[in-house]
């Protein structure tokens, strides 16, 4: 019986998956021409060693020591030594002379011996192409050898015509003259190879699989292939409204950064997006340059039939199990809004705002919350929509009244509250009044902050709006168009709310510090939808 443990399997794994992340993070301070890291292949040669039943493949299409020229302080050497410190392999003498131009990662099944009750251990398979197939068997040997010198117990199986090592916690083979395999069973190694000489097991039979590879560009330095039902499977989730049931995410470098490029794949007939757009929308001249998050687009009153709000529904369970996620500790001011209003944003606002919008929120220092803005355009319904809101605000007992803020008439829903003050004859009392949100309109577009200090930002600071930052300019840049709009999320200015809303992201600063160290912003935009594919972009601008 094998011990399933996999300890040194995982090591390795994880270490290579560090090897990938620590390089592009730190490419853009060697390089700003990314044009001699162009993948070596188009696409994954060992996908015929993976099943089509795999839940996840993730695949470095270009030889590691391509990427040393991005080390800033010897990080992926440092990894190569460390991974086999305990093996006492030697990677420049024993590994580099046969490594070839790609190395792929994959779950290969979500339970070994497909009994539930004795817990899911998942079978993981690396491939790593070889160059010169004598020596990458010498170096399988010789890495056997040196565990059974550290007390492993080796076995040796000839299956189908390949030599199988293995022992507790390893199993390797040389498949052909292409690839060295390495897996955390003997069965892994064997299922791989079975794989290979039965092409309607493996992944490249998949019809999804083929489908998304039509989807790639021409040009990516890594790729990952997800299957969504069997994801769901391993996890024990039950998806809301399985509109896709695979996505492929290829990993190409900007000069600004790095762009991941992704399609939702779908047998379904999707519903047309809304009218795509080519530029920036206009309302983001209205958003303060401070702000750490900002979301901008066109039309929301056919969101929640939209395929992009199908998607979320779909990928938020799978990211946190229930229907609750992590968007929504983010954006925590607008869902406070909209229990202390006792309104529905969909009903009560997305239904009338049909032209431009821009929503963003703004952190303060010293506060638990940022401050919000969001603005519409003025076109048809918008002026009945605010009158709603006007309505609803008088029902919950507020005041709506006009003032004056540097000479532009505001408009604000403020809770009315008499205090006592001390007098010597008779009770005094005083009235305060505090702003719950105030509303203004400029040129053509309505604006609604959380306070009288953010709209005067919002008024005193048109020349420093987020439209006009050089770093969102370069992040927008690198989104194709025409698109949906954007999401944008400065690193530096949301840090501080973002490990308050989401605390296990401090743990992973600490797990990938070069890689958060490096991050300036993140940008997500989709590029509008194809008649089975969601197609959308995030681009991960990087210190310069």
């Amino acid at each position: 019986m094998i011990n399933r443990q996999s300890s040194f399997f995982g090591f390795i794994v994880a270490g290579a998956i560090a090897l990938l992340l620590i390089a592009i993070a730190g490419f853009w301070f060697f390089t700003k021409s990314p044009v001699n890291l162009v993948a070596s292949t188009s696409q994954p040669g060992a996908a015929i060693f993976v099943s089509k039943l795999s839940p996840v493949m993730v695949s470095l299409l270009t030889n590691p020591d391509r990427l040393q020229v991005l080390e800033r302080e010897g990080e992926i050497s440092q990894i190569k030594t460390s991974l086999l410190a305990k093996s006492g392999i030697d990677y420049q003498k024993d590994i580099q002379p046969w490594l070839g131009n790609e190395i792929t990662l994959a779950v290969t099944t979500t339970d070994l011996d497909r009994d539930s009750a004795n817990g899911k251990q998942p079978g993981y398979l690396m491939a790593l192409a070889t160059n010169k197939q004598d020596k990458s068997r010498e170096f399988v040997e010789l890495l056997f050898s040196k565990r059974v010198l550290a007390g492993a117990n080796l076995d040796t199986e000839e299956y189908q015509g390949v030599k199988v090592l293995y022992d507790s916690q390893l199993a390797a083979a040389v498949v052909g003259d292409g690839f060295v395999l390495f897996g955390n069973d003997p069965n892994v190694v064997k299922d791989a190879i079975n794989n290979v000489q039965v092409p309607d097991l493996n992944l490249t039979s998949s019809p999804q699989y083929q489908k998304a590879l039509q989807q790639l560009p021409q040009a990516s330095l890594a790729l990952a292939f997800l299957n969504f039902t069997i994801i769901a499977q391993w996890q024990g989730l039950e998806l809301p409204e399985p509109t896709y049931d695979s996505e492929i995410i290829s990993l190409g470098l900007n000069p600004k950064g790095l762009l991941a490029e992704t399609s939702f794949l779908t047998s379904l007939e999707l519903t047309p997006p809304s009218s795509p757009l080519v530029k920036p929308v206009e309302a983001l001249k209205y958003i303060p340059a401070s702000a750490g998050l900002a979301i901008s687009g066109s039309n929301l009153s056919n969101l929640g039939d939209s395929d992009l709000a199908k998607f979320w529904t779909q990928m938020k369970t799978a990211i946190s199990g229930s229907g609750t996620d992590v968007i929504s500790r983010l954006v925590q001011p607008l869902t406070d809004v909209q229990k202390t209003w006792g309104i529905n944003f969909a009903q009560d606002i997305f239904s009338w705002v049909k032209g431009e919008y821009a929503i963003a929120l703004l952190p303060r220092e010293g506060q638990t919350l940022p401050d919000w803005v969001f603005v519409v355009e003025k076109i048809e319904g918008v002026p009945e929509g605010i009158a709603k809101l006007d309505a609803i605000a008088t029902a919950n007992g507020l005041t709506t009244s006009s003032l004056s803020l540097d000479k532009q008439k505001i408009s604000a829903w403020t809770k009315l509250t008499a205090k006592q003050t001390e007098a010597k004859d008779r009770p005094a009392f005083t009235i305060e009044a505090t702003a719950q949100g105030i509303y203004t309109t400029l040129d053509n577009y309505e604006i609604f902050a959380s306070d009288l200090a953010t709209m005067n930002e919002v008024l005193a600071g048109k020349e420093k709006s987020l439209i006009s930052d050089r770093n969102f300019q370069n992040s927008v840049a690198a989104i194709g168009q025409p698109n949906q709009g954007y999401v944008y999320l400065d690193w530096a200015k949301s840090q501080g709310v973002l490990e308050r809303q989401i605390p296990v992201l401090k743990l992973i600063e600490v797990l990938g510090k070069p890689f958060f160290n490096s991050w300036r912003s993140l940008t997500v935009s989709s590029y509008g939808s194809e008649t089975n594919a969601l197609k959308s972009g995030v681009f991960l601008q990087l210190q310069e």
